[in-house]
């Protein structure tokens, strides 16, 4: 691959080490491991924070050398040589006290600096309101890439509007060894996964609780944690709190169907898949999912996924749809993340984002619609399912 060399990575993330309560570690895990593979060096840090100390499900990631760190100052004292003479560095969303790691980096860090947003929507929200909880507007232009979870039109609107100087599209991802069909009969008819969220909760509500109470007979489930105590639970909907990574693969396999859900600012902005929507297709469970713009992009509907408005719409997909068309829809879901949306992809995808931001030649990745990508030396259609390492 022309212009290629191995890279050494820093990444400054939310958290690698724990699930609980976040899907960034998801990502990162996929993405990081990806990386490794293609023989880049990283460094993972992350701020100690009890609540991810108390959940660690995996503390010491075999693909990358992870560190934890306890304050900024901490941070600038024992990783200063590391920021400064990397390849990449990377800041992420949700970053505690992220403006001033940021300032940090982009004064400190030799090599190409990007910020890694995996909240977009959400980032914009804040930034319109003067909330410069993890990113400033001052902050945006002196990054060298602003990587995106959203996609199409808002790209170009945060180059016009905050001056980033590339704002690039770098989805979420899956890890295909990690997640894949296991045999086996399901015992869920239509299940959830996902943190609590107000603004999702109504969405829940319509499109799972209301279709459990309406047919008693079908089996739920849902999991995930924060979820108010008050909340009235079906007697036909089983509640997990906390469901840990290595276990999302079972969870899926579990059920017949499995419901995706957005975040009302990510179903304003568009282009905004969710890493579960990816994790539930490479496991080949059939996806029932909210509707909004830029989903046509990943997913056909009613071919690879399937739309639901209301409780009537998911109870039909539920109870009137052909065993037959059901395989073939989750197949053909599966399908089309090992053409277009796996870590390998992603982890290709960064490597032409470096070097465009270096101004160095490449072979560029060529997007063939539902073909997924062409990316040179990527071979990911014959990935075998095998057990995760313990």
């Amino acid at each position: 691959m022309s212009g290629r060399r191995r890279l050494s990575i820093v990444v400054l993330g939310l958290s690698i080490t724990s699930t609980w309560g976040n899907g960034h570690a998801t990502t990162y895990r996929a993405l990081l491991r990806a990386l490794a593979r293609r023989g880049h060096e990283v460094l993972f840090l992350e701020r100690n924070q009890p609540w991810y100390a108390a959940h660690r499900d995996l503390p010491r990631p075999p693909f990358c050398r992870t560190l934890l760190y306890d304050s900024v100052d901490h941070l600038e004292a024992r990783f200063e040589r590391p920021i400064r003479d990397a390849d990449l560095v990377i800041v992420g969303s949700y970053v505690p006290e992220g403006v001033t790691v940021g300032r940090l980096v982009v004064a400190t860090a030799r090599g190409t600096t990007a910020f890694y947003d995996i909240d977009t929507p959400v980032t914009l929200t804040k930034l319109a309101r003067g909330d410069d909880e993890y990113v400033s507007a001052d902050l945006i232009p002196r990054y060298d890439l602003y990587l995106s979870f959203t996609g199409g039109p808002t790209l170009r609107a945060i180059e016009q509007r905050y001056g980033a100087r590339r704002a690039r599209p770098l989805y979420c991802a899956v890890d295909p060894e990690l997640y894949f069909p296991e045999p086996g009969t399901a015992s869920v008819d239509l299940g959830y996964l996902g943190t609590y969220s107000a603004d999702r909760q109504p969405k829940l509500e319509r499109l799972l609780l209301e279709p459990a109470r309406r047919w008693p007979e079908g089996r739920f489930a849902v999991a995930g944690p924060q979820y108010p105590d008050a909340t009235e639970w079906p007697a036909n909907v089983e509640r997990t709190d906390y469901l840990p990574a290595h276990r999302h693969r079972a969870f899926y396999g579990s059920q017949r169907f499995t419901l995706n859900l957005t975040r009302a600012d990510m179903v304003t902005a568009g282009f905004s898949p969710s890493v579960r929507l990816f994790e539930a297709a490479a496991c080949g469970t059939p996806i029932i999912s909210d509707a909004w713009s830029g989903l046509e992009t990943l997913f056909e509907p009613g071919r690879e996924i399937l739309l639901a408005t209301s409780p009537d719409d998911v109870l039909r997909h539920l109870r009137a749809l052909p065993e037959a068309r059901r395989r073939a829809l989750g197949a053909a879901a599966r399908a089309r993340v090992l053409r277009a949306h796996t870590a390998a992809h992603r982890a290709l995808e960064l490597e032409v984002l470096i070097a465009e931001a270096e101004d160095r030649t490449i072979a560029v990745p060529v997007w063939r619609g539902g073909a997924g990508w062409k990316l040179p030396g990527l071979r990911v259609e014959g990935v075998l399912p095998r057990k995760p390492a313990p």
